[in-house]
């Protein structure tokens, strides 16, 4: 495909978007009808849409409308890009702009250059104050690719070897100690032998810095409450805790028994989280609104509503609620998001130790969207 045929196609994807479709449902249903795409072209379009999708309102208000094609000429605005050699008509190309095209367009305004929906960026800066237009900037690019090192296996400068020898570049990341950020190769990485070995795993450097925060031995009984994918849980594994996992929804776990086998460590799947109980740690990665990672998932932040917020916050209430018979006496209830508001972090502690005689607050830390880490929030509750 020339550079205009991706235009144009990443146009169509986008127009998808706009009707409702699902990004990444969208972006199959295109590829699906595009065999000629090859992987490097599908690869682009994918870029293409992302890049709108994390500046969907500039991109709008630079295109002079809200369909694909006008969010393609804003984000290429944006870009500095040429318009004229890619939008040719020729081929399959998007056809030239037409005047009205050529004269439309203008800077965002208010939240709008925060490619924020207005209630979130009020909400932003009532949270975060003067750091507020940082961190609506910081979402409006790309993540950086962190990997976490399996210190049970390998110290980082052999993975940083193993990773070359698969045309992988990365380098230490003050974040964690544990992380590596990825600077070339990193659609190579699932099928690099470092990884297969069970030498590295993609993890956040955020999410390595606030396991890092949770005290383990070996043998410290730990039970990941909301497991997921289990990337928490084997990290903490790889320090030597004897970790179990849970989630209310075991299919979200299905991948955890491989890459537990991969990374060398054990790590049950719990039918019930009261199997084992109490432990002397309870991880709750609760579920919440993603808002420290929304420039790697920037659907979420227009698809995000009050009501949907509101109805996380009394979910967090019920995780923390359901997860605190399950820690020992002297034991800890570790609360996490990946969010960055407060209405989900502190405020959601602080319900709690309201209501909850008997637990006191250890510490809490919170994780800018960096260069290094996405938004994450953690607090450790011990209990009398």
């Amino acid at each position: 495909m020339t550079p205009g045929a991706r235009v144009a196609a990443a146009a169509e994807v986008i127009d998808r978007i706009v009707a409702g479709m699902a990004a990444e449902k969208a972006l199959t249903s295109w590829a699906r009808g595009a065999r000629y795409a090859g992987s490097k072209d599908r690869a682009a379009v994918r870029d293409h849409v992302f890049s709108v999708l994390r500046c969907w309102r500039s991109c709008a208000a630079l295109g002079g409308g809200e369909t694909g094609r006008a969010r393609m000429i804003g984000a290429l605005r944006a870009a500095g890009a040429d318009l004229a050699e890619l939008y040719t008509g020729i081929g399959h190309a998007p056809e030239a702009l037409s005047m009205q095209e050529t004269s439309a367009g203008k800077p965002p305004a208010g939240f709008a250059a925060w490619d924020l929906p207005d209630w979130i960026g009020a909400l932003a800066q009532d949270d975060l104050g003067v750091e507020a237009e940082a961190y609506a900037m910081a979402l409006r690019e790309r993540a950086p690719v962190i990997l976490r090192v399996n210190s049970a296996r390998c110290t980082s400068e052999e993975v940083i070897a193993a990773l070359v020898e698969s045309n992988i570049c990365s380098a230490p990341h003050p974040i964690a100690k544990t992380s590596l950020i990825v600077s070339s190769g990193a659609r190579k990485i699932a099928l690099s032998d470092a990884y297969e070995r069970g030498l590295v795993e993609l993890q956040d450097g955020s999410s390595q810095a606030a396991m890092q925060t949770v005290q383990v031995v070996p043998g410290t009984r730990v039970l990941d409450y909301c497991a997921g994918g289990g990337g928490k849980a084997l990290a903490l594994a790889a320090r030597g805790a004897t970790v179990a996992a849970w989630d209310i929804a075991p299919e979200r776990m299905r991948d955890l028994p491989a890459r537990a086998a991969r990374a060398g460590v054990q790590i049950p799947v719990l039918e019930a989280p009261e199997q084992g109980a109490p432990y002397d740690i309870v991880l709750c990665d609760a579920p919440c609104s993603g808002s420290g990672t929304w420039r790697r998932a920037p659907e979420a932040k227009w698809r995000l509503t009050p009501e949907r917020l509101e109805a996380l916050t009394a979910l967090q209430d019920e995780v923390l609620r359901n997860a605190a018979p399950l820690v020992a006496p002297g034991g800890r209830l570790v609360y996490a998001t990946c969010s960055v508001f407060a209405c989900e972090n502190m405020h959601r502690i602080e319900a709690f130790t309201g209501a909850m005689p008997g637990w006191r607050i250890e510490k809490q830390q919170v994780w800018p969207v960096s260069d290094g880490g996405d938004g994450f929030f953690i607090a450790h509750l011990f209990r009398e």
